[in-house]
């Protein structure tokens, strides 16, 4: 019978029990690893992508400009632009995929872009059909 929760003390310890590790991370239940005096859970993706966008709503505005669509997220430098909303929705994903590559390259350490992550997170691990309906809903 599998316990509540799953930690491992070391990395060593973690890899010895990965696959328990990765169990426990699927069926939902608490999943740490302890390295360097830090502590690091591991997560089902499709939980953390589902559970970050109900915590954090994209909040994105659409206006009508011109013969087209444009796209933003407020308080973030992500826009796009379309001749309809779905082509402005299409550009925001990509625009939002490029901004996420940049920010694990080197915004993550630019004290403006810091307070992105978990956007990024929502970003790298959502589908585009998951990060479609962020975006509209």
């Amino acid at each position: 019978m599998a316990t509540a929760t799953i930690h491992y003390g070391s990395a060593r310890e973690a890899r010895e029990h990965f696959k328990d590790l990765l169990d426990a991370a699927d069926e939902g239940r608490p999943a740490t690893v302890t390295r360097d005096a830090r502590r690091v859970a591991a997560v089902d993706a499709d939980r953390l992508v589902y559970f970050l966008t109900r915590l954090h709503p994209s909040g994105a505005r659409a206006v009508a400009e011109g013969d087209g669509w444009s796209i933003y997220l407020p308080g973030t430098p992500v826009a796009a632009d379309g001749a309809t909303v779905e082509e402005a929705v299409e550009e925001m994903i990509d625009a939002l995929r490029d901004y996420a590559e940049a920010w694990i390259e080197r915004l993550r350490l630019a004290p403006n872009h810091a307070d992105n992550w978990g956007l990024v997170q929502i970003i790298t691990l959502a589908s585009d059909d998951q990060l479609r309906n962020w975006l509209l809903a």
